[in-house]
């Protein structure tokens, strides 16, 4: 039988029960827009995340999008941020009105380098974005002295993060919740996915939070009085009404996640051709994503895919090598470990509902390749 990379239909299965009531409580009350489910779940994620304030929006990438139209940037102004990440990231940076600026990352944890953070910025740095790509943390500290020092508030692209945390001082600090802003995606292959897009940004700042409010309702606080020009953002009812029946599961969920990654770590401890992705000290992975360094790794993607086991390249080329950003001016080389990264990463199946046999299947597999 074929092992999905992502497998929604059995968790699906596992919750039938209390989502399909959810859904069809919505569709009775033909409340779809902003109905009260929404508020029910931004106090939720408000929880998951530790900060007062939460404001759903239409999808992950305008999570991100309104906090820095907040800051009303200008194309000189500069937002620091990985290129080793979803487009959404940068994309943001540049449909916001700024300049996205590129550093290296980390080459253990894939999260951006705080050192070269450092090194990058300027005066025109209005922002910072550190992704916790795949699930785990960047480090929160040393970007925030970073941010203190400069003036730069830290937007946190968390999207893949929901649920991580980070011991600081004797006590945890939670994704999203940690900088100026933090941005969610409940995009349907998210640890937390709704039904269709999906998005909330974090805060515990009250003004913001009262602009994003505006920002996503087309800049108005009431029907047809608008303060600011905004945009149409707001998150569907019937999405809020499936996120809250999964919510709930979300722990549970991360530690059947969190065992699938230990027994592929002790599998991976004598496989000299594939490197396990480390958890960094004092961080808590939720595991979005279980991405290993592999030898060969187009061959051993196309020796899984030929058995019927799902595995996927995230990211194959790095942000700042795409089209769309060559005005910036950045050629390969210049950031070698997400180029190196790009050439080496897979990501195997890590999903809760995954069966040890499944799990066992792709473990002999891999082995099977370079044996």
């Amino acid at each position: 039988m074929p092992i999905p990379l992502l497998d929604l239909q059995a968790q699906f299965e596992e919750i039938r029960d209390e989502v399909m009531p959810a859904v069809i409580s919505v569709i009775e009350s033909q409340r779809f827009i902003m109905g009260e489910q929404v508020g029910r779940l931004e106090e939720a994620v408000g929880r998951l995340s530790g900060t007062e304030f939460a404001v759903a929006c239409a999808s992950g990438t305008d999570a991100l999008l309104l906090p820095l139209k907040t800051l009303d940037l200008a194309s000189s102004d500069e937002v620091i941020t990985t290129p080793f990440t979803f487009f959404a990231t940068a994309g943001a940076i540049a449909n916001a009105g700024g300049t996205p600026v590129f550093v290296d990352i980390d080459p253990a944890t894939f999260n951006i380098d705080p050192a070269a953070v450092d090194a990058a910025i300027t005066p025109r740095t209005r922002a910072i974005i550190p992704v916790h790509l795949f699930g785990q943390m960047a480090p929160m500290q040393q970007l925030l002295a970073l941010s203190a020092r400069h003036g730069a508030v830290v937007i946190e692209d968390a999207a893949q993060a929901i649920g991580a945390r980070q011991r600081n001082d004797g006590g945890w600090q939670l994704a999203g919740g940690t900088g100026w802003a933090g941005a969610f995606s409940f995009f349907p292959s998210k640890n937390l996915g709704g039904w269709g897009d999906g998005g909330m940004t974090v805060t515990d700042d009250a003004d913001l939070a009262g602009r994003l409010r505006l920002l996503r309702v087309h800049g108005g606080a009431k029907q047809y009085h608008h303060e600011e020009i905004g945009t149409n953002s707001r998150l569907d009812t019937l999405q809020a009404a499936v996120l809250l029946a999964k919510v709930g599961h979300l722990a549970e969920w991360a530690v059947g996640r969190r065992r699938h990654a230990a027994a592929y770590d002790e599998a991976f401890e004598s496989l000299d051709a594939v490197a396990a992705p480390p958890v960094a000290v004092d961080n808590e992975h939720v595991y979005h994503q279980y991405t290993i360094r592999a030898d060969h790794r187009d061959e051993l993607r196309d020796h899984l895919k030929g058995k019927g086991i799902g595995c996927a390249v995230y990211y194959p080329t790095p942000l700042h090598l795409q089209p769309c950003f060559a005005e910036l001016r950045k050629r390969g080389g210049e950031f070698p470990e997400s180029e190196r990264a790009s050439r080496e990463v897979l990501s195997l199946p890590i999903y809760p509902e995954l069966q040890s046999s499944q799990r066992d299947t792709i473990i002999e597999a891999i082995r099977g390749f370079y044996q």
